[in-house]
């Protein structure tokens, strides 16, 4: 995926290649300058780092494959992990072993299963001018230090109120990094105590979002299987169904009819019941991507039908991901 689509993606409905209004990154351009300008002694000399981006490909979230990752804090837990209790400056990521963790069966049965069983969900009993959706994506950037050992991965959290006409509100809001091991957050919180500028947090402010076309998903297969192009294979199909998830408040006949026609797309398998990062049950779908190294994930409510989240989980050399969290999708009248 280019650069233009990633920041697409982050920033949610807001579209920099159709409007001139463009909302503020999750990371000011200066403190990205910053990050960007890493240095580390290496054999006398001063190295420069570039940071480096776990990009959106063409799953929905860069390099990646394994299992399913699950935040483990250190010290005090924080506030949005199921009994936190206080803020800790990062956590470290833990694997967890999916329920079919070798040998997965293919997943269209059990896609096929899960639309044909599927409920309503709360908003379909709500009304409201506007859609509202929360989000949460870890994975941009991820830096590297110089030496290439030690890996931190920033994260941002979104909100958005959006009319049909694609007008309303968004908050962008930077939350705690994370780690794929203890050493990486123990060098990083050095990094950051010393440079100020490499953690600084941008104070979230409402930007408002420009008119643009908004076509609600329809529930016919082939309409469906075009939207998310399918065509291009799993991966590719991966990503566009978090986009649209992002995107829309999805009704219950097009829950199912997406599931339909996941369940016909080669490639993906089984992985029975798992847990999101918010502490959510829900049962997943995964792609390997062996040109890659990498695996793109799925988790579906069970009840609804909706989509939890969306990982794109490195094998090697370290099993840090890019993953996004689907809080919330709901209708209201008010913003804010």
């Amino acid at each position: 995926m280019s650069g233009a689509e990633r920041t697409r993606t982050l920033l949610g409905p807001v579209d920099p290649a159709r409007t001139a209004v463009v909302a503020p990154p999750l990371v000011s351009a200066r403190e990205l300058i910053n990050r960007a300008g890493t240095t580390e002694t290496v054999a006398g000399r001063r190295r420069v780092h570039p940071n480096r981006r776990l990009v959106l490909a063409a799953g929905t979230l860069a390099v990646a494959a394994g299992a399913v990752a699950a935040l483990q804090p250190f010290g005090r837990r924080p506030p949005d992990v199921p009994g936190g209790t206080g803020s800790i400056a990062g956590t470290v990521l833990v694997p967890v072993s999916y329920q079919f963790d070798t040998d997965p069966p293919e997943a269209g049965p059990h896609l096929r299963a899960l639309a044909g069983k599927i409920k309503d969900a709360d908003h379909e009993h709500l009304g409201g001018r506007y859609t509202y959706h929360h989000t949460k994506v870890w994975g941009d950037p991820v830096m590297t230090s110089a030496d290439g050992r030690h890996q931190v991965a920033f994260a941002g959290e979104t909100k958005v109120w959006q009319a049909a006409d694609g007008t309303g509100s968004q908050i962008n809001t930077q939350v705690e990094p994370q780690y794929p091991d203890q050493e990486s957050r123990d060098y990083w919180q050095r990094e950051l105590a010393s440079r100020p500028a490499l953690g600084a947090a941008v104070t979230p402010a409402p930007v408002p979002l420009p008119p643009m076309e908004l076509t609600p998903p329809s529930a016919d297969p082939s309409r469906l299987r075009e939207l998310l192009k399918v065509e291009l294979g799993p991966g590719a199909a991966s990503k566009e169904v978090s986009t649209l998830y992002q995107r829309f408040v999805v009704p219950r006949a097009v829950r199912a009819a997406i599931l339909r026609v996941l369940a016909d797309v080669p490639g993906f398998r089984w992985r029975g019941q798992v847990t999101d990062r918010a502490g959510r049950d829900g049962v997943a779908v995964t792609f390997d991507d062996r040109e890659h190294d990498a695996q793109s994930l799925l988790i579906f409510d069970p009840t609804t039908g909706e989509l939890l989240a969306h990982e794109r989980l490195t094998l090697s050399p370290v099993r840090i991901s890019a993953y996004q969290l689907i809080l919330e999708a709901a209708r209201t009248d008010r913003m804010g």
